[in-house]
């Protein structure tokens, strides 16, 4: 059974940095793309950043790119979100997210996700 474990959320002022986690388990890590995304309250769930199985490509959304850096350690099984340059827009619950089929191409549909975290919040102050 695969799962996910999102860790590394919290409170900073605008302008700050945050690193996510994503400990993943329950099946090879290394052969599967993962992803970032958050939901805001009252809003969907949007796409963020995703990284390919072998971490060669990184693919971000135009809202958080030049602020968001997506890795992967494969070793470790886990998966991070550097985040910096923080706006308060960018509060909301990120998830982290693996897709279903092995050695996929990274994409931003939530629908090629088959396992998702429980999410980790993030608030940023003004």
């Amino acid at each position: 059974q695969v799962q996910l474990v999102e860790s590394g959320g919290g409170l900073v002022q605008a302008g700050g940095s945050l690193r996510l986690s994503c400990a993943a388990s329950g099946r090879t890590f290394s052969r599967y793309t993962m992803g970032w995304f958050r939901q805001a309250p009252g809003k969907e769930r949007e796409f963020v950043a995703a990284i390919s199985w072998y971490g060669g490509i990184a693919y971000y959304a135009e809202s958080v790119k030049g602020r968001f850096t997506i890795s992967r350690d494969n070793a470790k099984n886990t998966m991070y979100l550097q985040m910096i340059s923080l706006k308060p827009e960018d509060t909301a619950v990120y998830y982290c997210a693996a897709q279903g089929e092995p050695y996929s191409s990274t994409s931003s549909s939530p629908s090629l996700y088959d396992y998702w975290g429980q999410g980790t919040q993030v608030t940023v102050s003004s």
